[in-house]
């Protein structure tokens, strides 16, 4: 039988993990729009967020009333200016290596390698971020500069989900990684992976690196699932969404 102090919090609203039903169901229903969402109805809000319609009903009127959703003449509903303001708030205070940093130096410590997050630029990918593995002898690239995309796996990687036809493309895709053996530089080997944002669109690379001695293929294709998670982990995290990245290792998930 309950206490009577869990009965109050249960009718007040409070969760046994400490959170509030009500803020909490407030922000699930802010997450139902999309990128590509201008308006939804109160049918499709209920729908996308398991509320019962007159609750989803209930909480988007308070929304409304701070601003959050602006309901329009159909009914339907839309972020409202105070969302706006929150999402303007974000990206003008966002740093990227806040999120990507610590996503490499855990894949660093994971893997006993070099970590590093390319980004493409025209015809080249640029080192964003990197994190040097703990090993003497290791793999060394410097932060800002420009390598070829076609030569080794992170730039592979950004043109295989880039749209590049062929092989060894199709191949890429097909895996949702790439692994190299002293493609760019004779003694380096690395195995890398896609980063996605919002609507599947690609960012960039995420991936490690050492030399070819260490990282023989057997250990690439070990450590290959590893790099995997640390690009959907970033994935999720660049989106800015609550939900896992999907899987990159299937073509059929993947969208042009």
């Amino acid at each position: 039988m309950k206490s009577l102090t869990s009965a109050a919090e249960t009718l007040t609203g409070i969760e046994e993990t400490g959170g509030v039903i009500a803020v909490t169901r407030a922000l699930r229903l802010l997450e139902a729009f999309g990128v590509n969402d201008a308006h939804l109805t109160l049918a499709e809000l209920s729908r996308r967020t398991g509320l019962h319609k007159t609750t989803a009903l209930r909480i988007a009127r308070t929304l409304a009333s701070d601003h959050y959703l602006v309901q329009k003449d159909d009914g339907s509903w839309r972020l409202g200016r105070a969302a706006g303001w929150l999402g303007a708030c974000y990206q003008a205070t966002f740093d990227v290596h806040d999120v990507v940093e610590p996503v490499l130096r855990e894949l660093t410590v994971q893997t006993g390698e070099s970590a590093s997050f390319y980004v493409r630029e025209g015809n080249q990918r640029t080192c964003l971020a990197r994190v040097d593995g703990p090993r003497t002898i290791r793999h060394h690239v410097r932060v800002g500069i420009g390598l070829p995309l076609d030569l080794g796996a992170p730039g592979r990687v950004i043109l295989a989900f880039s749209g590049e036809p062929g092989e060894p493309y199709e191949s890429i895709r097909q895996r949702g990684y790439h692994l190299s053996l002293g493609e760019r530089e004779p003694e380096v080997s690395s195995v890398s992976a896609p980063v996605f944002g919002m609507q599947w669109r690609l960012l960039g690379s995420v991936c490690i690196s050492g030399p070819t001695s260490r990282l023989t293929e057997a250990r690439l294709l070990e450590l290959s699932q590893t790099v995997i998670q640390a690009a959907n982990q970033l994935s999720y995290a660049l989106a800015g969404s609550r939900k896992p990245a999907p899987r990159t290792d299937s073509a059929a998930t993947w969208h042009p």
